[in-house]
This record gives C-alpha cells, structure tokens and sequence, in this order.
C-alpha cells in the first residue's frame, strides 16, 4: 500500500486533492445542455471506477496486509458502513449544494454550505482522531472559513446576481447541504482509526460505493422533482451524446483523484488536517472562473479586491495548518 512517509510528500498529495475538488465542475461547463440529474450518473460511476483502480493499483501491495482484498475481508464491518455511509450522506450534501446554488445563486449557497462543513468536519474529526496543534489548525480554519465568505462576496458583487431575491427555502437546503458535507469526515475517521480499521483505499472505494447507492434514491428524486426546468427520464440518459458521458466519467475520476489523495495523506496527518485543506477547493474553482471561464470580466473594484483577499486567507490558511500538523 503507498502511503507518505513524509510531510513534503503529504502536502503535495492534499494540494493535489484541493485542485481536484475544485476542478471537478469544469467538465459539467463542457456539457452545457446536459441535465445534472443525468450528468451526474457518469459522475458518481467515475468516482467508483478511479477508486477501484488505484484500490487494486496504489492500494496493493503483493501479499501485504494492508493490501486492499487482504484488508477488505480482515476489517470490521461497522467500519465499511460508516465509510459507506459517509459516501452517502456527502452524495445528499453534494446534490443539495446544487439545488441550492439553482435557487440561491453561487454567492449565498457556496458560503454557507461549504462555510459550515469546513467548521463541522474539522471539529469532529479532530475530537475522534487528536492529531496537530489545536490553536494553529483553529486559526487556519478561520481563514480558510473567511476566504470561502470572501468568495461569495466576490460573485456578489458581479452584478444582477447580487440583486437577485434569496428566499427562504435556497438558505434552508443550503444549511442542510453543510451540515450534511461536514458529517461525513467524522464517519471517515472513524473508519480508519476504529479496531479492526479500513485502510484508506479500502475506504474511498467504501466511501464510492455508498455515494453510488445513494444515487438511486436522491438523484432520481431529483429527476422526478428537478429544482428548475422539466422532469427528466432514464431514457434520456442513453440518448445524450457519448462525449457527454465521456467528460462526465472524466469529473468523477478527477474528484475521485481528489478523494483517495486527501485520504491517504490522511494517514499521516490526520482527517483533520487534511480535510481542512481540501476544503480550499472554492479558491481552485475561483481560479478557473477568473482565468479560463471569464466569470468575472468587467467585475467592479470590489468584487476585485475580495477576489485578492480571499487567495491571501487561503495562503494563509494552508500555512496555518500545515504548520499545526509540524507543531502537534
């Protein structure tokens, strides 16, 4: 099983799965008249499939115990539900994230959702797995928890999307999705630290599965009773475009690359650590909004300047942390 050995080496691999998690979207912005109910099939199947091969890859080692078959019938099944379960509880959270970014714009839902999941995550998981400095990770947490307000005050300040009305209802399924997308780290942690634990690869392909599951009953509610536009059938998922399907496999891989390398650098680190830096992923979507989609051509100075301050609580954040990890 490949595993960091060193800090240097699971550093680069929680960066890589920030870069992963807040680049996943962009392959949903080439299918721009595929549904996301449909799109989202291919998704969660990418996310399985990466998982499984890096599982059997990266994640096995010739008769080692820690290989992912060999762990797989040794560890305790309690902890292969609570990985799958927090697979499903993330896939709700995710699906609620978009239905709130379709009724309360991106400025509202992306604050508050990912804001409350960040708090909650590391909270959690650090009280069931104590490992780095408390006040230096609290301290990154709340820049980190700043810049993510920075970045919805930045796409406030866009234009008519700041004007738009927020009701009630986008700020509910909002606080839901957060709340949902922090309980999972701590189900997570409990799956890798528990007797009889999983190793990392065994857990995201845990953790895929449980998402996968989930589809079946969230995303096809959501196909029956969309947020916006008409209801959508099975048939028109075998009738989109082989490419579609292609680029939505792609956005799964990509956000399974992101999974299975904040999990393994996990390992070393801790849940907390590393979950806390993979939540700057708005920074990395900031980015490809700014630079490749031109979201925020002709912005104001102000919409500007928040962009500049969040990247600078970002910086500061992943200092922070990484530093609580060398120092606990």
């Amino acid at each position: 099983m490949l595993v960091p050995l060193t800090f240097g080496l699971a550093l680069f691999m929680m960066i890589t799965s920030t870069i992963c998690w807040g680049s996943w979207a962009n392959t949903f912005k080439l299918t721009p008249r595929y549904r996301f109910e449909l799109f989202y099939w291919d998704y969660s199947i990418g996310v399985v499939l990466l998982t499984l091969l890096l599982a059997f890859t990266m994640g096995s080692t010739p008769h080692g115990p820690a290989s992912f078959l060999l762990n797989l019938h040794s560890a305790s099944a309690s902890n292969l539900f609570y990985a799958a379960l927090g697979g499903f509880i993330f896939n709700i959270a995710n699906l609620l994230l978009v239905a709130g970014i379709e009724i309360a714009g991106l400025a509202v839902a992306f604050p508050l959702s990912i804001g409350i999941a960040l708090v909650e995550g590391v909270v959690l998981s650090y009280a069931i797995q104590p490992k780095g400095s408390l006040p230096l990770l609290a301290a990154g947490v709340a820049f980190a928890l700043l810049a993510v307000i920075l970045v919805g005050r930045a796409y406030a300040n866009l234009g008519s999307r700041a004007n738009s009305a927020v009701s009630r209802k986008g700020v509910v399924i909002c606080i839901v999705s957060g709340f949902l997308m922090g309980a999972f780290a701590p189900l997570v942690t409990r799956a890798l630290t528990a007797d009889h634990p999983l190793t990392p690869y065994t857990t995201t392909v845990a953790f895929a599965l449980g998402a996968f599951f989930c589809c079946f009953f969230v995303n096809t509610w959501f196909m029956r009773h969309p947020i916006t536009g008409s209801p959508v059938a099975f048939a028109d998922y075998f009738r989109a475009r082989p490419a579609w399907h292609a680029i939505g496999l792609i956005g799964g891989a990509v956000w399974g690359i992101g999974l299975v390398f904040n999990l393994v650098a996990a390992n070393l680190v801790g849940v907390s650590v590393s979950y806390a830096i993979g939540q700057a992923s708005p920074m990395i979507a900031a980015l490809w909004g700014v630079l490749v989609w031109k979201e925020f051509r002709g912005s104001n100075t102000r919409a500007r300047l928040y962009l500049v301050a969040m990247f600078a609580c970002y910086l500061a954040a992943l200092i922070l942390i990484a530093r609580a990890y060398q120092a606990g």
